[in-house]
């Protein structure tokens, strides 16, 4: 009995290092940190900030609040690029609305129709603003957007950027201060614009074209404009 209990017993001591190297790797499973993967072809949230730093998006694009999934989401949504050559329409009135733009290098201005046929800029668009969204509302366009220069646009599908802010409502916070902080600007910059004399006009549109690149980290003083004066002036 003693030379089997002493076989068991040694058995038993032979077996306990295993069983215990078991449970600290189940420990050392469980407190392992979790590793998310970005999609190939994502960039880092330090890669966005970057990318994106003198764009209109920029709050929308790295949004506080946002996982590391949402951002590859947002940053795939957004990935689309559309060249628009000197005098093209980016989009003209009356077509389907399907996004909304962010300017990313030249210059636009959007432009409607009056009853009596004349044309009239409604306004200007440098990189880093936005375009498209007068067609929220009615979901078609109600104005031309047309390149002043040779120029590329980011595309974001609105549909599904709005379905993924109704999902995470740090992104749907953003979204409409963004999209109510340029309505409200281009409200205000069409009053000014509205009263006045010609050169009263054209000053104000100075001022404010000079305030609007400073705040991209371009020269506020010395600029070359893209549109004529006739245009200013409307």
């Amino acid at each position: 009995m003693s030379h089997n209990s002493e076989l068991t017993g040694t058995g038993g001591d032979r077996r306990a290092p295993t069983t215990e190297r078991r449970r600290r790797n189940r420990r050392a499973s469980d407190n392992r940190a979790v590793t998310f993967k970005l999609p190939p072809g994502s960039r880092t949230l330090n890669q966005l900030k970057a990318a994106c730093s003198q764009c209109s998006l920029h709050e929308l694009c790295v949004a506080n609040g946002l996982e590391i999934g949402d951002l590859a989401r947002l940053d795939q949504l957004t990935q689309k690029r559309q060249r628009v050559l000197r005098h093209q329409s980016l989009y003209k009135a009356g077509m389907p609305f399907h996004a909304i733009y962010a300017v990313r290098a030249g210059f636009f201005k959007t432009e409607g129709t009056l009853g009596d046929g004349r044309e009239q800029i409604s306004g200007f668009q440098m990189a880093g603003e936005l375009l498209g969204l007068d067609g929220i509302g009615e979901g078609r366009h109600l104005c031309n957007a047309v390149a002043l220069e040779d120029s590329e646009v980011c595309v974001i599908p609105f549909a599904e950027i709005e379905a993924m802010a109704r999902a995470i409502p740090a992104l749907q916070q953003s979204l409409h201060r963004l999209m109510s902080r340029s309505t409200a600007h281009d409200h205000k910059l069409l009053s000014l614009l509205g009263n006045g004399t010609a050169e009263e006009r054209v000053a104000t549109f100075l001022l404010d074209l000079s305030h609007r690149l400073s705040q991209r980290g371009y020269a506020g003083s010395e600029f070359v404009l893209r549109m004529t004066r006739e245009e200013i002036g409307q």
